[in-house]
């Protein structure tokens, strides 16, 4: 779980099933219909009057909104509450204010482990390591305060200090970290024995195509004669940024398809000019959207082998709706392609031309990246292969 990608609301209606269906002002006058909002107005009515729990006016408002985009049946729909809007668009932007830490999204009975701490960050300069367990923040113990809560503790405007605790060697520590605002590294290059480069793709919103290309033009430079674009863990991004990339590296012709809510198509088609050098790519089941369709491109040109497991199959693309309230919807409205028109959730999603499967503790070092190249067999795969 990392602090700058935006929380799914989706998941967090489920904590709160009895509000989930619930009326919402905002609702009835996005949804006309007299029948919705009149079922609406009674579950409200009953709830501020017999609930013996303690609910707000405003999460029962996110709970109808939240449910009724859960309703949908739609996986990767959104709402997007109020409060966390801007940090989903920091998200999106690549940047965001925290301590700059990861943790482990599974909580202990001690607390979170931090398996990365960015050298940007607050906790880096203060003295925080991977490993440690944030077991308080702000003086309230996490593990009573819970996940949600704990987020709320550590968050803030940038410059201002939060006082965190961690378990350390059965150690207590205490720590004044100072939030600041971080801006993320989307892509990374570094050159493997055998002039081999590596590039690897954190998601593909805004700066990844600058940053990606930039890397793979100084490996190129520096003399790469291969390149393997690591898109593990990839959670997608935005269609131009992707289709920027796969100009570059693909031949003339069509690199990308969608096809809105309307019935309409859109192709995005590329230059004759490309690079031509043996590429591999690298995926597994949590590479999303843009990332499939990434490795998809350039497995259709024959422009490079496919290594690692399965993608998701992630094809339906949102868009984001600000509401009234500043709360916001991400809703599927359209699905996109592979140049040869493939959909890849009607097909389960990519099939690697080489499957290499990688065990939870491995996979766990490999998020945390603190996987040695010799021990990703994944990425050994890759290498032989392009050998």
């Amino acid at each position: 779980m990392n602090e700058n990608k935006a929380i799914r609301v989706i998941l967090r209606v489920l904590s709160y099933v009895l509000v989930a269906v619930i009326t919402a002002c905002a609702t009835m006058y996005l949804y006309g219909s007299s029948s919705v909002s009149s079922k609406l107005s009674e579950m409200y009515a009953l709830i501020q009057r017999y609930y013996i729990g303690e609910v707000t006016g405003q999460q029962l408002e996110d709970g109808a909104a939240a449910g009724m985009v859960y309703a949908t049946g739609d996986q990767w729909s959104y709402y997007i509450p109020a409060s966390e809007y801007d940090a989903h668009m920091a998200q999106v932007q690549n940047e965001y204010v925290g301590i700059g830490v990861t943790i482990n999204s599974n909580m202990t009975d001690t607390g979170f482990e931090i398996i990365g701490v960015d050298e940007n960050g607050g906790a880096y300069e203060a003295g925080v390591q991977v490993g440690d367990v944030i077991c308080q923040v702000a003086g309230q113990e996490v593990v009573t305060a819970g996940s949600d809560i704990t987020k709320e503790l550590i968050r803030g405007d940038a410059g201002t200090k939060v006082e965190i605790a961690v378990l350390r060697n059965g150690e207590k520590l205490f720590f004044e970290v100072t939030r600041k605002r971080i801006r993320v590294i989307v892509a990374k290059g570094e050159m493997l024995p055998g002039n081999i480069g590596l590039v690897t793709i954190e998601n593909f919103d805004e700066r990844c195509a600058d940053e990606t290309l930039a890397q793979v033009k100084a490996l190129t430079e520096q003399g790469a004669r291969a390149l393997i674009f690591d898109v593990r863990f990839n959670p997608g991004g935005y269609k131009k940024e992707l289709v920027e990339i796969l100009d570059y590296l693909l031949p003339e012709g069509p690199i990308f398809r969608s096809v809105s809510y309307t019935g309409e198509e859109s192709v995005s088609e590329s230059d004759a000019q490309c690079l031509d050098i043996p590429m591999a790519v690298l995926v597994n089941a949590e590479s999303y959207s843009a990332a499939e369709f990434f490795a998809a491109a350039l497995s259709e040109y024959d422009k490079a082998v496919v290594v690692g497991e399965a993608t998701t199959g992630k094809s339906y693309y949102q868009n984001t709706f600000r509401l009234s309230d500043g709360s916001a919807v991400g809703l599927s409205i359209g699905k996109y392609c592979t140049p040869n028109g493939v959909s890849l959730a009607d097909v389960g999603g990519l099939k690697p031309d080489v499957e290499v499967l990688l065990d939870e503790e491995t996979l766990t070092k490999l998020y945390a990246g603190t996987l040695s190249h010799e021990e990703d067999l994944q990425l050994q795969a890759a290498i032989q292969a392009l050998q």
